[in-house]
């Protein structure tokens, strides 16, 4: 596992694309990896289709708020959140762009960003619903904070007893992001 600094993530979209259920994740990996985490989410009064963000810390030191105004990891699956949340990320930070449904162009020099058409890639799968999974891959290619075994046991963890095929699905869809280029 790669030693990084502490990771401050806003994850932005609407309702039903995941983005809490990828928080919850980024936030799980940090709990196996014996990290202090937060887990900070936000919506709008209509959960799906509305407005939906949330704040992850994970750090070796305590946490002192949950609250993130300055992101250093920004994930954007819609273009108003894009258009509201891209000012935010830190000078040196990294943002992942669902480019299948965000209509913009990096306006940032200062940051990294990383275009990935999380959307079309996971209807091209099979994989619908797993855009979310998809970008979360994206990362850790790109900011290694934590190992695939423990990406695993997260998924294997938070997948509902209920769909246990959403496993494989997860497991998929994590690769595809991955190994993106």
């Amino acid at each position: 596992m790669a030693d990084t600094h502490e990771i401050k993530a806003v994850l932005a979209g609407f309702g039903g694309q995941g983005i809490l259920f990828a928080g919850k994740l980024l936030a799980y990996f940090g709990l196996l990896d014996e990290k202090e985490v937060s887990w900070l989410p936000s919506y709008g009064p209509a959960m799906r289709g509305g407005t939906c963000n949330c704040s992850v810390t994970v750090s070796d030191k305590p946490v002192g708020s949950p609250l993130i105004t300055e992101p250093n990891v920004l994930f954007v699956m819609n273009t108003p959140s894009y258009d509201k949340f891209i000012a935010t990320v830190e000078a040196g930070g990294t943002a992942f762009i669902d480019e299948t449904l965000v209509s913009a162009e990096n306006i940032r020099g200062d940051i990294k960003s990383f275009f990935v058409p999380a959307t079309a890639l996971a209807t091209e799968h099979g994989l619908k619903g797993a855009a979310n999974i998809i970008l979360l891959g994206k990362f850790l290619k790109e900011v290694p904070f934590t190992s695939k075994d423990t990406v695993r046991k997260a998924l294997e963890k938070n997948t509902p007893a209920k769909k246990p095929q959403m496993f494989e699905s997860n497991l998929k869809a994590f690769d595809i992001g991955y190994n993106f280029i």
